[in-house]
Parts: C-alpha cells; structure tokens; sequence
C-alpha cells in the first residue's frame, strides 16, 4: 500500500510540475537569460549553454537551411567549407504540450481553389516531420521552446558522408559541442544559429588521416537559418529543354486530363526592370554577388573580373546595372542566406567547384547563389603552363605568362560557377561556335608559332559568349505587357539557333556512352578529329621541349614528374571527343514543329577518319617518352611521396615509360571498346553497309597493334604493351552481360581469329621476347575460352587524375 501511494504521489507530482512549465509565462522563463529580437525572438541562456525560441507564426511557411560554414578540407570526403544542405519550406504547427517543424510535400500538388481537392493531394503523398519541440512556456499565442537539440544535431549529415565515403564510423560526442555564438544573429528576415560538433570514432580512414590534427575527433561547424519566404510578386518562367536552364518540376492533379500533370519551369533570380517597355532599363533590384575575402591577391580581383562577365550578358538583354559582384563585407556572414557568395575554399587535394543555389521549391526563384571555388585549380593550371612555356634560368624573372594563363582560367571558372547559380547548365557543344558559353569545360588553347614555340596567349576565352546572352534573354527578359512572352521566349531560342547557337549538356558529353560528336568535356575545335590531330603535333613540340628547365633550380629533379604529367597526357579529352564520332549521332533537343532536325548519323567517311586519328595515338612512337627525359626523372626523394597525379609503375619507385604508354593506350582503347559505342556501329552498319561496322572497327585496332610489324627495343616493347591492353578489352567485352549479343559475338570471333594467328606467329618468329608476349596471350585466350570463370586478367594501368577529383564535374547541387 505504501509503494502505491508513493507511486500517485509521484504522477501527482509530475503532471503538477508539466503544469506549472506550461503555464509559466515567457518573461518568467527568460528573466535570466539573453533575448535577442528578430525574424524569430531567440534567448541565449549562457548559464545551461541553450538556446530557446519563440514560436508564435503557426501554419506560416517560412524557408529552412543547413549548411557547412567550417568543413573538414577533403575534396574526397566532399565536407567543403561553406557547402549548402538542402533548403526547405518548413511550417511549425502546435499539438498541445507539442511544437512540430513540418516540410510540406511541394512535388506533389493541386492548384485549384477547391479546398478538397488539395486536402486529397496533401493526405495521398507523405510530409515530412524535421523535428518536435516541447513547449516550456507561453503567453497568448506565442510559445517558448528549447531548441538546443534542434540545432546540435547532425542536421548535415556528417556522420552519413563519412560512412558512405569509407571513413569510419563516427557520432556526435555531445561533452565536444556548444553554439557558436560569433556566427548566432538575428535579424527582420531570417534567424540564423551556428554550432560547433565533434564527430569521435574509432577507425578513422585515410582521408580522414590526412586532414585532421585528431583523426579520432572531428570538429566542424553547422549552420541553421530560417528565412522569410519571398513575397507573391515573383512570376514563374516555363522551362524549355533548348534553353539551358536547370528545371525545377512538380505534379498537379488539378490539371485538365488532356493537359500534362508535370509541370516544369525554370530556376532563376527576381529580376524586373523599372520599365519593361523600354529597351534599356534599370533593375528595380540588381543581383549582387559577394567575393570571399579569403581569396589572395591577384586571384580575388581575378574572382571579380571573371564574376563582373555577366553584366554584358543582362545589359544585352536590355538591363542597366543589373548584376554586380563586389568584395564581401566584413560585417557580412558568407551563410546567411539573404546573400549571393562566391567562396574560395581550400583542401588538402584539388578538386571541383560548383555553383549551388537556394531556390523556393515553389516557383522555383532564387533565394540565395553560393559558388565554391576550390583553391588549387589556380595551381593546377600554372602546372600545366609550366609544362608548356616554363624556361627556369638562375636570376631569371618568372616568365609572366604562366600566372596570366593561371588567371585567366580563374576569371572563366568565376563566371562559370555564377552561371550555375543564375540558373544556367553546361553548354558542351558551345565550344564548337567560337567558345561561344562560358558554361562549356574549356581546355587551354595552345597554339604553335611559325618558329615551332608554344603560344598559350588565348589559352582561355575573356568575356561572356554569345550564347551566354542567349540564355540570361531567355531567362531574365522583363516583357512588356503587350508582348507575348511564350512567342517572344520561343524566337529568342529559335534565333540562336539560327546562328549555330543549340545547347547540349552533361548527359550528351560524357565519352563513354553518349553519341553527340560535337558535345565533349575540356575539348576545343569545330572538328573534334581535326583537333586531336592539331592537339598531337602540339603535344608532340611540348615533349620535345621538355627539359630540365621546366622545375626551378634547387628543386628535386623527381618533380619534373609533376610538370609532365600533363604535357603527356595533354590529348585526353580530345580522344575522348573524337571517339564519339565513331558510331556518333548528331541530334537537337528538337521539339515538334520547331524545324530542327532531330537525328544524323555521323557519315561513314568521318567515322573512319576518326578511327584513323585515334590508332596514331596508340603507335608507339606518340606514347613513347624521349631517353633524354626518362634520365631526367629519379625515383622521388623522402618526403615528396607518389600520389594519384603522377604515373602508374610497375617497375617500383622508378618512372616506368612502358606504364606511361600503357596508361595513355588504355585510355583510348577502352573508349573504342565501348559497349554502348559498339552496339551503335552495329545498328548503323545493319541500317547502311556503308558505315564501318564494329567487326571493321577490331580489325582495324588488330591490325595496327598485334598484326603490325614489331621491330625490337623500346618501341616494341611499347607495342607488346598496346597489343596486351586490345586483348584484354576485348575479352573484357566479350564476357560483358551487358553487351548486346552481336557485340558479345562479333568479339569473341575476333578473339578467334586473333588465336589463329598467334598460333601461326609463334611458330615463325624467333625473338624471345615476342614469343613470350604471344605464349601469354595463348594462354589468356585459352582460359577465356575453356573456364572463363578463372580468367583473371591484368590490373589495367589508367592515366593520372585529369579532371578534379571526386566526381564528375562542377555541378548544380541539386
């Protein structure tokens, strides 16, 4: 009897206390604590290390952001320093004792007046619950809550980015976590609250290793804002695939059955002139974007310049002072969301950058543009300027090309990632119209000189391209009334087009399984073929100048592997652009009616041209390094260790050329070989016998590899090292489910033949180490045959890192 009174004594004690928190009043609450007025009314209470808020806008939607305002400085791990999470529409809604931060479900909708009609919408497809708050206090209509736990959580998913990036298993420890209260403001529009968590683990990855002072306990910073969404007075633009802007869709069950539920338009900023009828016109308010003061001198005033391009572009779209870009202010916060920022954000190794943006998923309007510029692209690039025109003499001036060249890519990069956040896609065929979008890849232009010097003076592009303008006319044109806007949207795309002026993005530039001949990543030329021939000869004069003078005096001579690298391999991307002929098709993002012809098929003349210049890439005298520079390089010295920007080797810690050839061989191999491309000549050659088909394609790869003659020495073994990488792709294809069957087939009777011939070869020929290469690849093509199960074939050598590292490219954080 007695535990049981203690037992209601207790529960009449607890709902008393719950009472007594509820109905404690707000002032009450927060006597002792520090108030802090604004888009919500925060207290900071220093004593117990909280943070409370008042809640009074119920059912109010407002925007929601998280963001990385201190990363952990891995390009691999991709935790960037100023990187944005997903924004969010968020509401609060009260359930009693209950405060609940609900996301909306905006992919899903009806547009309609009929009330039921969008209650059925909202209760068929889920929302989200980000949070629940337990009310502490209130006074009328307006609550206290404790949003400690809120905001010290891991809302930007550290612990998962590690995970998936194999660097541990980690949790936040919260005895390592407070608020960062420098970074905690407040203000008429938006709230914003910064954290400080340390992420402890055990097991920490390398990458981690290699960045953090404590690998066993990362700290960074998280941000949190709430926003005021934007007013009513934003009007949608209708998103049209040849505009090269990023779509933003959703679905309304409100529609018409004879009309498309999806509806899509495009992601841009509020931008309107003061006079839409007029042909030049101020903005009512410009877009500003902000410069990261972080970044030295001259790469920040490079920023600017390259940021300040797409001012031609809105004052051709009849715009007077519409966009700037300025320094960031020191009493500006990069993370707050009512700003535009470009950071400049360094990590241990290079990689992307990209521009992000904030849009309302409503309408699909810009809130906020963030760009990330990664802080070693400017280094790459002197890099490869040094390869080119370096010429180290003692006493000698650095020569001054090198940082212009450097720059000059900035400048672009600049614009480039702005574009993204102003809305814009990649444009990779732009590059064949006069480098005609700064949203294309550009690779340095090099030319040579009548003397046979190297000329890198228009390495990369100043200024806006032309269709640049084209997209912002699309996109940011403020119509008059007795203008109609989807005639006038429509004309603007159709114009261009007129001029050469189409869009193609990611998806059709990618060299392994898309088509396009002319859309290619870092590429230059209206003729992909005729480039990669120009490149060669380039490539060619840059190998012959390579000497000992491209390192500075004093330095390890090991390090002339860095600047080789990419003089080397300076013919990549144009490989990887001129073997998209093969099998190619010319297309249009045509829409019906428009007259644009959708579908050509490369012509067979052009295919075999290109098949051409891609075997002169794998003849032995254009992967073969000069003896002169292959007793230039040592093994690296203690302290400037090997990483993924140089060579492959398989003779130790010495440069290994037969690896070097190999890496470059397999590049343009597997690109020939590939299925996708496979199957396309297959269907064209079925189609029309005129186009070479895929059989014609491996006879030719035989022919000029292991049916050609061999000779002896260096140069041969090259070639063994060429011959072994066709063989190996092509039993690799061959066992590839994935392959079409005729591929699959066409294949395995090539290895056929190919047996037959060895057979033949090793009984004639009297060169020990030919012999030895054909008794290898017998014994390959018997296991493959027989058991291919056990068929166990060479690692393949690739080529160092070319692009930055850790993905595909820059790209709109979507």
């Amino acid at each position: 009897m007695r535990n049981i009174l203690m037992l209601v004594f207790l529960s009449v004690s607890a709902v008393f206390a719950q009472q007594n928190v509820q109905g404690a009043s707000i002032a009450e609450k927060t006597k002792s604590m520090e108030r802090h007025s604004g888009y919500f009314v925060y207290y900071w209470d220093a004593k117990e290390g909280k943070i409370y808020l008042e809640i009074s806008r119920w059912n109010d939607e407002l925007f929601y952001v998280n963001s990385l305002p201190a990363g952990v400085g891995s390009n691999d791990i991709g935790l960037d320093r100023g990187q944005l999470g997903g924004g969010r529409i968020v509401k609060f809604e009260r359930s009693g004792p209950k405060v609940l931060l609900i996301q909306p479900n905006y992919s899903y909708r009806a547009i309609t007046d009929n009330p039921d009609e969008k209650r059925s919408v909202e209760e068929a497809f889920a929302q989200s619950i980000l949070w629940g708050f337990d009310v502490v206090a209130e006074q009328d209509s307006t609550v206290l809550v404790d949003a400690t736990g809120f905001y010290m959580r891991d809302a930007h998913d550290v612990v998962g980015t590690l995970r998936r990036t194999n660097q541990g298993q980690f949790r936040i420890d919260p005895s390592r976590c407070a608020f960062y209260l420098p970074r905690t403001k407040n203000f008429p529009r938006n709230t914003e609250v910064e954290v400080t968590l340390t992420f402890s683990g055990n097991d920490p990855g390398a990458w981690v290793q290699q960045v953090v002072p404590t690998p066993e306990a990362i700290t960074v910073r998280q941000h949190h804002s709430f926003v005021q969404l934007p007013d009513a007075g934003y009007k949608p633009r209708v998103f049209d695939p040849r505009s090269g802007y990023i779509p933003m869709s959703y679905q309304d069950y409100s529609t018409p059955i004879a009309e498309p539920v999806v509806k899509r338009f495009i992601l841009r900023h509020r931008l309107t002139k003061k006079d839409p009828a007029a042909s030049i016109s101020e903005a009512l308010k410009p877009i500003v974007y902000y410069v990261d003061r972080g970044a030295p001198e001259p790469v920040r005033s490079a920023l600017l310049d390259g940021a300040r391009w797409w001012s031609q572009a809105f004052e051709a779209a009849g715009y007077k002072n519409a966009f700037r870009a300025e320094l960031l202010p020191d009493s500006v916060d990069p993370m707050d969301a009512r700003f535009n920022v470009i950071q400049w954000v360094h990590r241990a190794t290079r990689g992307w950058s990209y521009g992000n943006a904030l849009a309302d998923p409503r309408t699909g309007e810009i809130i906020k543009g963030h760009v990330t510029l990664g802080s070693l692209r400017v280094r790459q690039d002197f890099l490869i300027a040094e390869g080119l025109v370096a010429d180290y003499e003692d006493g000698k001036v650095t020569d001054p090309r090198m940082q212009e060249m450097a720059l000059a890519r900035i400048r672009q990069l600049s614009a480039h990632e702005v574009g993204h956040t102003l809305g814009l896609q990649h444009n990779y065929i732009a590059s064949t119209v006069n480098r005609a979008s700064v949203m294309d890849y550009p690779h340095p232009l090099t030319t040579l000189n009548s003397d046979s010097t190297l000329d890198i003076s228009r390495a990369y592009a100043t200024g806006i391209g032309e269709w640049d303008k084209v997209t912002i006319a699309y996109g940011y044109q403020d119509f008059s009334r007795d203008i109609n806007e989807s005639k006038a949207l429509t004309e603007i795309i159709m114009n261009a087009a007129a001029r050469g002026l189409i869009f193609l993005t990611d998806q059709d530039a990618r060299p392994q399984g898309s088509s396009h001949p002319q859309a290619h990543l870092w590429d230059n030329g209206v003729n992909a073929v005729d480039e990669l021939n120009r490149i060669m000869q380039v490539r060619t004069v840059a190998l012959n100048r390579f000497s000992e003078r491209k390192i500075r005096t004093g330095m390890p001579m090991a390090m002339l592997e860095d600047v080789l690298v990419p003089v080397y391999m300076s013919h990549r991307y144009q490989v990887e652009a001129a073997v998209k002929v093969l099998g190619g098709l010319r297309y249009t993002y045509a829409l019906r009616g428009d007259g644009q012809v959708p579908t050509i098929m490369v012509p067979p003349a052009e295919q075999r041209y290109a098949l051409e210049a891609l075997m002169a890439t794998l003849k032995p005298e254009a992967l073969a390094l000069p003896e002169r520079i292959l007793r230039l390089i040592p093994p690296r010295p203690e302290g400037y260790g090997k990483n993924r920007e140089h060579f492959a080797s398989r003779t130790g810690m010495t440069l290994d050329p037969l690896s070097v050839a190999e890496a470059s061989a397999n590049l343009t191999t597997g690109l020939i070989l590939h299925p996708a491309r496979a199957a396309r000549m297959v269907e064209y050659h079925s189609r029309d016998k005129t186009f070479p088909g895929f059989d014609e394609v491996i006879g030719r790869l035989l022919s000029g590899t292991w049916y050609a003659r061999h000779g002896s020495g260096y140069l041969a073994g090259i070639q063994r090292v060429v011959d072994a990488t066709v063989l190996n792709h092509l039993m690799s294809l061959a066992l590839d489910t994935d392959a079409s069957q005729q591929v699959r087939g066409i294949s395995l009777l090539k290895i056929r033949e190919l047996k037959v011939w060895l057979e033949r070869e090793t009984k004639s020929t009297k060169d020990g180490d030919q012999q030895a290469h054909i008794a290898l690849a017998l014994s390959l093509i018997k296991t493959f045959e027989e058991s291919p199960e056990d068929l166990k074939l060479p690692t393949a050598v690739n080529p160092p890192a070319g692009p930055p590292i850790g993905g595909v490219g820059c790209d709109w954080d979507r």
